[in-house]
């Protein structure tokens, strides 16, 4: 006789400033993901637009707003514009490795080069190596680090420059957080070509998507999701792809609008990653 399905218990976080739309509250469902079936929970959830964070799984529920809008890329059906293939095509020489999830020390320099280039004053940079560890290790789930090297003597890997934690999942890869190098001189574009290693990664592997995470229409530094096609959106009736015209649209205002100095994250903001940003997931039982 088999045991009976253990159903997941979802509860809400209490309501804390947004860290994308200035002047808004944010609160989030989640539910823990724990014991063997934590991965088939993760998958299952992430095909309604759960992300996942540590050892919960959580999508957001705020009153009077739906902003966050979860987006997944088409991986056997990409085509690069001639910008990706520029990016790809200057990159290609970096040699790129699918590690356990493992805190090094290197990951962790290079993660507060970026967080201090492109997240100055926001709640990830006060982020200590144990902080960090927390993020990458603590996964119930299959996930990975892909590290990004510069070619050494003899091809050999060399500096890292680039990082993604990765989560597999049966119907693509969902990238948790992936940081690179800001102030490289000869390689402009790494963000984008980690998204565009996975896609590549994704389709080799037989696997149908690439989940980005939330696209957030009025927070200019989510728009450079916007720029890989086919894609797909999460709305009321499922998934279903973006309009063309209304996606060139997008990308050709992405384009026009250079990344906006004052859209940083918001001081004080409990963003997932940042320190003890954890305990507004901690579940209080009476």
């Amino acid at each position: 006789m088999s045991a009976p399905v253990r159903f997941p218990r979802f509860y809400v976080t209490a309501p804390a400033p947004c860290p994308y739309l200035p002047g808004r509250q944010e609160r989030k469902v989640f539910t823990e993901l724990a014991g063997p079936d934590a991965d088939a929970l993760n998958d299952a959830l992430g095909r309604i637009g759960f992300r996942r964070s540590q050892t919960v799984a959580y999508r957001p529920s705020c009153a009077g707003c739906n902003a966050c809008v979860s987006v997944r890329v088409v991986a056997e059906e990409f085509v690069p514009s001639r910008t990706q293939t520029r990016t790809m095509a200057k990159n290609a020489d970096l040699v790129a490795s699918a590690c356990r999830p493992w805190s090094t020390v290197e990951q962790y320099d290079l993660l507060q080069q970026y967080l201090k280039a492109r997240h100055p004053g926001g709640g990830m940079s006060a982020m200590d190596s144990m902080d960090y560890a927390d993020m990458i290790e603590q996964t119930p789930v299959t996930s990975y680090v892909v590290e990004y090297r510069e070619p050494d003597v003899g091809g050999r890997p060399g500096k890292l420059i680039g990082a993604c934690l990765t989560d597999r999942q049966n119907d693509g890869l969902s990238m948790i957080y992936s940081f690179y190098d800001p102030h490289h001189p000869d390689r402009s574009g790494l963000g984008n070509y980690i998204i565009l290693d996975h896609i590549d990664r994704a389709a080799k592997a037989g696997l149908p998507y690439v989940y980005l995470g939330y696209w957030i229409e009025g927070s200019s530094r989510m728009q450079y999701k916007i720029r890989y096609r086919p894609m797909e959106r999460l709305g009321r009736e499922g998934w279903e792809r973006f309009d063309a015209g209304r996606q060139d649209a997008l990308i050709a205002a992405t384009v026009a609008q250079p990344r906006a100095d004052s859209d940083k994250e918001q001081v004080g903001t409990s963003k997932d990653g940042m320190p003890c940003a954890q305990d507004k997931y901690r579940i209080l039982e009476g």
